[in-house]
């Protein structure tokens, strides 16, 4: 092999060994993007099922309208001091019936809101020991049901409740809620028309999902296809 030759090839070696030692090693920090993403997905699902709704009381005995239709109005008024005895009586606000009574009303509130009305729930259960509060501040058997006999708010089968109209706005009913006299009764009539309307649609509403009226109180309603018991339960607020 010539001079000439020999150098030729010695710079072609050159030139190989120079190019490998120059290009870049691979890292595993430069993964794909689509894998980071993939990661972060998996544990936001993981973080979303850790955190899932439990509900704190026993599914087979009751039912929380707010979990079942959370569209419902709740403005529990012994939950406040806007009612007849001036002073709160639930230590929070929370709808519960027993579950067919609960599905009864989400079936009447789905129903009303095909006329353009809808529900506002006022009372709904009442625990016994809060029967026995209200009873100690009236003991009036005319308006307020003795503890010992038990109303059947205190079985989770009653509901006092109210008409919104499509834009959640409540409307006059002629009394308010818990208003003692003639005027707050089922056949009182020296009312405007719209009102007795009112009233009627409510009635008729209600008997149709198998709720009976009391005749003193248009927005007392108790469920007529189910018993249960008295109750001396307590719901949890948190």
């Amino acid at each position: 092999m010539n001079l000439h030759l020999s150098t030729f090839l010695l710079l072609i070696t050159l030139l190989i060994v120079s190019n490998c030692k120059n290009e870049p090693q691979k890292s595993q920090s430069h993964l794909p993007k689509e894998t980071k993403t993939d990661t972060i997905v998996a544990h936001e699902h993981l973080n979303t099922r850790t955190h899932a709704y439990v509900p704190n009381y026993d599914t087979l005995k009751w039912s929380d309208l707010h979990d079942i239709n959370p569209l419902i109005q709740i403005d529990m008024k012994y939950a406040t001091t806007d009612n007849f005895v001036e002073e709160q009586m639930y230590e929070c606000g929370r709808c519960l019936l027993r579950p067919k009574v609960a599905e009864a009303v989400n079936a009447a509130h789905q129903f009303l809101q095909t006329k353009g009305y809808g529900l506002k729930m006022l009372d709904c259960y009442r625990p016994r020991p809060i029967q026995q509060k209200l009873w100690d501040k009236v003991p009036n058997p005319s308006y307020v049901t003795p503890p010992q006999k038990g109303s059947m708010h205190n079985r989770g089968l009653a509901v006092d409740l109210t008409l919104v109209d499509e834009n959640g706005i409540e409307l006059d009913m002629g009394t308010p809620f818990d208003f003692f006299g003639k005027k707050a009764h089922q056949n009182y009539t020296n009312l405007p028309q719209q009102i007795i309307d009112r009233r009627k649609l409510l009635r008729e509403t209600m008997i149709q999902f198998g709720f009976k009226p009391i005749r003193t109180e248009w927005w007392h309603y108790s469920y007529s296809k189910h018993f249960d018991e008295l109750s001396d339960y307590l719901w949890k607020c948190s």
